[in-house]
């Protein structure tokens, strides 16, 4: 049987559902490509029609696709090898494309697809990144960036790129989709059998046709009581649960949407806090501004008694009750801006995520999204101050990057305190697990000269340097205890190089 995604595919861009204006924008990108000669990110969640839309897009414009995929290995040289030669002019078979740096016939351009471009790390890919950002800057050929998360992708990158959002696709817009599938196959449909399909997968259209295909499949006919699949365990978006809470949906289902969101309940609030002003008037904001001030209230009881029950308080005041406060629903595209506990440097962002993510040992999405609010929320405004000090110093944090974390103002004697009793914490964790090697005494290792010579009372003048040195190289004798040969184990240092947080409590 043949795959209906692959099957229905839409062959132009008229046929993308759900996503009109990103449709719009996309068209005109490729219209207008001559004059601002930019790549373009596609962003969204899976199955929302991305992809298809690049390629219907090169349908429309009469381009040939050149597409490299996440199942391709994607280092500097497959990039260069592959994309980059399409991007500068040249086709697949070496011969140079008709369209050219300086314009001329449009049908003859290559327009270079990579998808999950927010995805692109580790030794597999190396090199990776660099290249696709170097690709754009001097591409002589349209390129789209396909992703998941676009703030996965690196800075550079999405500065050296326009971007363009697709939404998850509403119910409404799915359901015509499905029904279409039908009547093309012959088959007959309840109405409120594809309506919970498409209810069933929030957003995702691709899985709503997975789904359908799989309900009918030996079958001539649907009804719900052939539909078994179950909601989808997919984590709502948080730019569209904004769009449901503060346009859509009522109290009870903006709850509901909230509960779906990967986000702690102060996020939220504070998403929801700064954007309300840009969708509702005067008069709803007022009554939207006091739930989120119970919101509020319920947070600070959290952080005061470290009781987290109380989030659902919180959620129920962000959520359903600045949803009640709205009149009716509202219509209209909205971008939305990060609320003010985000710093307002993403190099500050970037640089503690990283840190993170490289003492936990886990990807820096896993980071951003799923350690950092469990800080944030553990040492908001440095309090526990132990707590906070343990954390500053388990993953070597600045005053910014402490701020970042804590929403304190970078230039507050608590915070400067508390970096500097971090770092004085790291230097006694390097003292003890050190085993010695600051201090060589009589069986210390000698350097050069009188430089390496121990003293008389057991110090050594140079020696350390030479050991910090032959550590630094990997020198396995720089690392023994005194006394010990390089191939001794101490049993009690056999994690010491897995020190995180809790070596610092």
């Amino acid at each position: 049987m043949a795959d209906w995604t692959e099957q229905y595919r839409p062959s132009t861009l008229s046929e993308v559902r759900g996503n009109d204006k990103a449709r719009d924008a996309f068209a005109e990108w490729a219209r207008s490509w001559d004059d601002h000669r930019e790549a373009v990110v596609l962003h969204g969640s899976p199955g929302v029609g991305k992809t298809s839309a690049a390629h219907a897009l090169a349908n429309d414009m009469d381009w040939e696709t050149v597409e490299l995929n996440a199942s391709d290995q994607r280092t500097a040289d497959v990039i260069e090898r592959f994309a980059g030669r399409a991007a500068r002019n040249a086709t697949l078979g070496g011969s140079a494309a008709g369209g050219g740096a300086s314009g001329g016939d449009t049908a003859s351009r290559q327009l270079v697809i990579l998808d999950e471009a927010d995805n692109i790390h580790g030794n597999y890919d190396r090199g990776g990144a660099s290249a696709i950002t170097e690709l754009v800057k001097e591409s002589g050929q349209p390129i789209v960036l396909i992703a998941n998360d676009y703030y996965d992708m690196s800075r550079g990158l999405r500065n050296a790129t326009q971007e363009i959002e697709f939404r998850d696709v509403s119910a409404r817009s799915i359901v015509p989709v499905l029904r279409d599938i039908c009547r093309k196959e012959e088959i007959e449909f309840e109405s409120d059998a594809l309506q919970q399909i498409a209810e069933g997968n929030r957003g995702d259209l691709r899985g709503a046709v997975n789904d359908l295909q799989a309900a009918t499949q030996g079958r001539d006919s649907i009804t719900v009581a052939d539909v078994v699949t179950g909601d989808r365990d997919k984590a709502l978006g948080l730019f569209p649960f904004l769009d449901a809470a503060l346009k859509e949906e009522s109290a009870e289902e903006a709850l509901q949407s909230a509960y779906a969101v990967d986000e702690t309940p102060d996020d939220l609030t504070a998403w929801i806090e700064n954007n309300v002003l840009d969708v509702y008037e005067p008069t709803e904001a007022v009554r939207a501004y006091d739930f989120l001030a119970n919101a509020d209230v319920w947070l600070g009881r959290v952080r005061a008694t470290q009781n987290y029950s109380y989030w659902r308080y919180a959620t129920d005041n962000a959520a359903a009750g600045v949803a009640a406060a709205r009149d009716g629903e509202k219509g209209g595209w909205t971008r939305y801006g990060r609320p003010q506990f985000w710093s307002s440097s993403d190099a500050t962002a970037d640089e503690v995520v990283g840190k993170v993510a490289a003492a936990g040992g886990c990807s820096v999405a896993t980071a951003r999204r799923e350690v950092l609010p469990f800080l944030e929320t553990v040492t908001h405004h440095c309090k526990p101050r132990e707590l906070t000090v343990a954390m500053a110093a388990a993953y070597d944090l600045d005053e910014a990057g402490v701020a970042f974390v804590t929403g304190s103002g970078e230039s507050t004697n608590k915070v400067a305190s508390v970096v500097e009793d971090a770092q004085a914490r790291r230097e006694e964790r390097i003292e003890e697990h050190a085993d010695g090697a600051f201090a060589l005494g009589g069986t210390g290792r000698a350097g050069d000269g009188d430089d390496g010579a121990a003293d008389g009372d057991g110090s050594a003048s140079n020696g350390s340097e030479a050991i910090v040195a032959d550590s630094e190289r990997g020198d396995p004798a720089a690392d023994a205890p005194d006394g010990a040969s390089a191939g001794d184990e101490d049993p009690d240092d056999a994690d010491d190089d897995q020190a995180g947080l809790n070596d610092f409590m």
